[in-house]
């Protein structure tokens, strides 16, 4: 009964109004700094971009983001998406719904659907935000974004967005939630670019570098809070599985 409720649209709405809310409490009492200092002046020529960011490490992503930003996000078709739209939908983002995953399980979720929108929106000069995990492997960069990013010809930026008091939960993905009152940090890596004609070799290369980027800005993030990054030990173990 409890599940039926809360896949009801009132308490959707409710859910995702109550977390804005709150979201918007973290960042008004959290000192933020920049890495480097002038984020938005780094990235702004290369406008409209790709964002991508981890799994779990998603749920403050927008404070990144000036007023009045044009950005589109993916999110899951799953019925727990739900509520992570309307959220997007207050902070003024526009949710795109759809998921990636092996060639098979995409086309159930919608991925090429949402790959096709995703690059439209690019093209209107909507910067696109989306998690770079293979759905349910954290800390594993899929194929999916660096697709992306050869058919729009737009670049990737790794982005961390993390503050030194949280809430960091025992999921698989190592989901973090800051709490009010404490410092930030926003820390924005070097661009990633993929070729119109890249390659199978070209677009491993490609994924390795945003895992490796996503890894670095996490890993800067939570230094600047002098912190640790909780899925510090996920990304060392798909390193060390790398390496073998």
């Amino acid at each position: 009964m409890l599940k039926k409720l809360g896949r009801t649209r009132p308490v959707q709405e409710t859910a995702g109004f109550l977390a804005s809310v709150y979201l918007r409490l973290v960042k008004a009492t959290n000192r933020f700094v920049q890495d480097p200092p002038d984020f938005l002046d780094a990235i702004g020529p290369d406008l409209p971009v790709i964002a991508a960011m981890w799994h779990g490490q998603h749920l403050m992503i927008h404070y990144a983001w000036p007023k009045g930003a044009r950005v589109s996000a993916l999110i899951s078709r799953h019925r727990d998406g739900e509520i992570n739209a309307v959220i997007l939908r207050r902070f003024g983002v526009r949710a795109i719904r759809g998921s990636g995953g092996e060639a098979s399980k995409s086309r159930r979720r919608g991925g090429g659907a949402a790959l096709l929108s995703m690059t439209r929106a690019l093209r209107e000069g909507q910067t696109i935000v989306m998690t770079a995990d293979v759905p349910k492997v954290a800390r594993q960069a899929g194929l999916g974004i660096v697709a992306l990013a050869r058919l729009s010809g737009r670049p990737i930026y790794p982005i961390a967005v993390v503050t030194s008091r949280r809430y960091d939960f025992k999921s698989w993905d190592r989901a973090s939630l800051g709490k009010p009152f404490g410092n930030g940090a926003m820390v924005l890596g070097d661009p990633i670019r993929v070729d119109r004609d890249a390659d199978a070799d070209a677009l491993e290369r490609a994924r390795r570098a945003v895992e490796d980027g996503l890894n670095a800005v996490h890993t800067r993030a939570y230094a600047l809070v002098g912190g640790r990054d909780p899925g510090q030990a996920l990304a060392d173990m798909r390193r060390a599985g790398t390496a073998q």
